[in-house]
């Protein structure tokens, strides 16, 4: 299985992200033990299965 770190402004913020979805100008995110993160103002910018990595970046809300 494939979990990626979500990474905003150059930092991670959440690891083990197995689930992500974009929901008008905001990203939930749900770990491997189910908890879960929402990012308000963001959008996916990057998926990167080979660095495990998953980028946003802040919406101009």
């Amino acid at each position: 299985m494939c979990e990626f770190n979500v990474v905003l402004n150059g930092k991670t913020q959440f690891k083990d992200v197995v689930y992500a979805k974009a929901d008008g100008g905001n990203v939930l995110v749900k770990n491997v033990l189910g908890e879960s993160k929402e990012f308000q103002n963001c959008v996916i910018t990057e998926v990167d299965v080979n660095s495990t990595k998953l980028v946003l970046s802040a919406t101009n809300t």
